[in-house]
């Protein structure tokens, strides 16, 4: 590893008690990752739907088989890990492979240079109360296994920070010894690819609090930030933090990497269309 769980914690903690919020990136390449990280950001994630995003597809297709995530998420660190100067990179493990032995996967990420770990693909985004969802559950292929995941990257030392869903979500991920808990409202709205079903921000920011106390039941150390659904500009996230109390921070994926990119690529390409040839 890169960064330490304390050195990554002791980063994250300095920059609350400085009042900064803890913002996280999503990379899907490497020069998202350069970039981000020169804005500032206190950490990168790399997953497969940040590869899919920034091919143009929806985030969703990280939850579908177009390919191995966990295989993917270790070809991204080949290009992300060697152009990041100071930053924790955390890989998305998808907790629920059946063809992975957990604890050698995780190993091998921190041996490959990965601080941490988030739970992506995640369950998760798949609606409790469907058949599909209850199926994996039933299956061996659920959210439990996330939580297990979890509890494995904690006990080999790396930094932790999943998503959750709920409150019972926020709850076992504190107990499975979460660093930074990722309260997440869904896929984010705005742009070409993002969603147009989401809740509003005033109802986020009531889920985000709702998950935020049932960690902090369990664990009142762990960390809580938001991300997804409505919260998609800088201007959303500080409606949610206006509006909760204790949350620290954001995590952008689309928000970071894939909004700014369609916005920047087209306007600078309409600029060149301008051109007078006099």
């Amino acid at each position: 590893m890169k960064f330490t769980r304390e050195e990554s914690l002791t980063r994250l903690e300095e920059s609350v008690e400085n009042g900064d919020p803890i913002v996280g990136a999503g990379a899907g390449t490497g020069i998202s990752a350069k970039f981000a990280e020169r804005g500032g950001v206190d950490l990168l994630i790399i997953y497969n739907s940040g590869r899919y995003r920034m091919n143009g597809r929806g985030s969703l297709a990280g939850l579908l088989p177009y390919g191995d995530a966990n295989e993917i998420v270790v070809e991204m660190g080949h290009e992300v890990l060697p152009v990041v100067e100071d930053t924790p990179v955390l890989a998305g493990v998808n907790g629920t492979d059946p063809f992975r032995d957990m604890e050698v996967f995780i190993e091998d990420l921190r041996r490959r240079g990965f601080s941490g770990v988030q739970n992506f693909p995640t369950v998760g985004l798949i609606d409790e109360d469907s058949q599909y969802r209850q199926n994996l559950e039933e299956t061996g292929m659920g959210y439990d296994e996330e939580i297990e995941m979890i509890r494995e990257a904690s006990d080999q030392g790396m930094l932790t920070c999943p998503y959750v869903f709920s409150e019972d979500d926020a709850r076992a991920m504190a107990e499975a010894g979460a660093d930074v808990i990722v309260s997440h409202m869904g896929l984010t709205t705005s742009g070409d690819i993002g969603a147009e079903t989401a809740l509003d921000l005033d109802e986020a920011a009531e889920r985000v609090q709702a998950h935020h106390d049932a960690a902090k039941d369990v664990n009142e150390d762990v960390m809580v930030i938001c991300h997804g659904g409505p919260i998609a500009w800088p201007d959303d996230a500080q409606h949610v933090l206006d509006n909760t109390e204790g949350v620290v921070g954001f995590f952008g994926a689309s928000s970071i990497e894939r909004l700014p990119t369609e916005e920047a690529i087209e306007n600078q390409a309409r600029e060149f269309k301008e051109i007078d040839l006099g």
